[in-house]
Parts: structure tokens; sequence; C-alpha cells
């Protein structure tokens, strides 16, 4: 019968706001006991709202510039699902509360995606799954999670995506020297295993100019050919590369501390890729600036 009136009852829940579930949140991680990425076609749908999402975060930058500034403010830990933002590169300026509230948002988003891209790894494993999707998903994110330097993503899908899908389907030869080459990086730089490098390198027949350059330069502390590389690969590359600078920086202190006693400010910013007020606050240098001349130590008199 109806209500008086003509209006039907509501219901006991028609006063609670609807809730708004995340798409990419609503599943879980295939360990934990969601089974629903097992199943191909929800794979599919799945990787299809994660680009959905990372092409709208881009979208969110703008420019080119911006997008590179965010994706290098964020350290992301997908152990825990949550993010640190670093402090701000340039000294003595802080950020706006616009631009705070922007890379938060960033850093949510982001967080996010990385966390989805880890559960559809985890299904296409637990599937088995070996084709074309597949193949196309890991690419995605191990270049994705390069950019944000997440090694615990991007290290153990290049093994994945190298060991055991290009056995089965092999990756075309730009994509397997691709992604030989971030294998590779990734043992000098940030594993600081030059010697297993050169293994990985001759097991794969990988030929790549810069690649070579960069383990050269490893090899012979030669930091001059190091930025010099450095400021010409692509982002991926120059995001593996970052992993060996701090070491980098340190090797041309003690070269240079150790061959001059005094050197121009703009030669010393180009040796160390850093700015004078970075050497001095970040890394103690002690030197002294008089006007462009860095005086590095004085000559012994008498």
């Amino acid at each position: 019968m109806s209500a008086r009136g003509g209006r039907s009852n509501p219901g006991p829940w028609s006063r609670l706001k609807p809730v708004n579930v995340d798409p990419l949140e609503v599943i879980g991680l295939p360990s934990k006991g969601d089974n629903r990425l097992l199943d191909y076609k929800t794979q599919e749908r799945y990787y299809t709202k994660i680009v959905e999402r990372y092409m709208a975060f881009c979208s969110a930058a703008g420019k080119a510039d911006e997008l590179l500034r965010r994706l290098g403010q964020l350290s992301l830990s997908t152990e825990n699902g949550k993010t640190q933002q670093p402090p701000p590169s340039t000294p003595g300026v802080r950020p706006s509360n616009t631009d705070s509230s922007l890379d938060a948002a960033g850093q949510k988003d982001l967080s996010i995606i990385m966390m989805a891209m880890r559960k559809l790894r985890e299904g296409i494993v637990a599937s088995g799954r070996v084709d074309s999707f597949s193949i196309q998903a890991y690419i995605f994110c191990i270049r994705l999670s390069i950019l944000v330097k997440n090694m615990e993503s991007y290290h153990p899908a290049i093994l994945h995506l190298l060991k055991r899908m290009h056995a089965i389907l092999p990756l075309s030869k730009a994509e397997l020297q691709e992604f030989v080459g971030y294998l590779v990086l990734d043992l000098a730089c940030r594993q600081n295993d030059l010697a297993e490098a050169y293994v990985v390198r001759q097991k794969y027949r990988l030929h790549d100019a810069k690649v070579d350059a960069i383990l050269q330069a490893l090899a012979h502390d030669n930091y001059f050919m190091f930025w010099r590389i450095r400021r010409s690969v692509d982002g991926h590359k120059a995001k593996l590369m970052e992993f060996a600078e701090e070491g980098i920086k340190k090797q041309a202190l003690k070269c240079l501390g150790r061959s001059y006693l005094s050197i121009d400010l703009p030669a010393l910013e180009e040796y160390t890729n850093s700015t004078w007020y970075s050497l001095t606050k970040a890394h103690g240098v002690g030197w002294q600036l008089e006007g462009t001349k860095v005086i590095i130590r004085k000559p012994k008199t008498g």
C-alpha cells in the first residue's frame, strides 16, 4: 500500500550520503587474499583506470617541468601506502599554501597509483599471465616507478619482465635494450655493484653508448664525464643516475681538494653539479669564497 501523499517509504538508510569509493582502492592486494585481480578482464579494466588516473595527474601538473618537479618531490613507499615529501630544494624558499596543497593532493594521487600498480603486478604474477597486455602493464609500471625512484617497485618488476616474461614472450629489440639498460644502471648507480652491472650488460648483449659511458665514468671516478652524460640522457636514465650523485660529488671534492689550492666558483659548481650554497650547507665544505674564486687551502709560507 502506498504511503500517504503518494510518497514511498524512504527506508532506514535514505538519510546517509552515498560513499564515494575510489575504484583503485576498492580492490585489495592479492597477497592479502583479494582474488579479484586474478581475473584477466578485471586486470585490464583496472589497468585502464590506473592509466586514466595517471593521465589526470599529468594534466593537473600542466607543463613537463612542473610534472617532473612533482614527481621529483615525491618519495614513495608502497610498503605502508604512505608518502613523504622532502624539504624544498631552493634554499630559504618556503612553498606557498597553494603549492603545498597541490603537492599534498599530488602525493595522495600518486601514492594511490603506485599501490594500484603493485596490486596489478601481484595479480598478473599470481594468475601466471604472460601476454602482450601483461608486458604492456609491466612496462608502464617500471617506467613510472623509476621516475619516482621507487626501487621496491621497479627492481623486482624489471627482473620479472626480463627473466620470466621475456623468456616466454620475447620483448622487441628496443624494449630489451631499454630495460636491460635500466637494470645495469640500477646495479651500477644504486647498488654500487659495477662487476654485476658488466655481467648483465654482457649477458644480454646491451649496446648503449650512454650506459657504457656511465659505467666508465663510475669505474674511473670521472666526475666530469658523469655530469656531462647526466645532462644528455633521458629522464629515466637520469633518475637512476641520481642514486650515484652523492658519491660522485664527494669524489669530485676529494680530487679537487688534493689537486688545487684554489678554483673558480663556476668550475667548482660544474664539477660537483651543485651550488656554492649547497656545498657549504649540505656537504659541509669549509673552503673560503673570495669574489668568484674559491680558496681551497693557502700555500705554506717559509
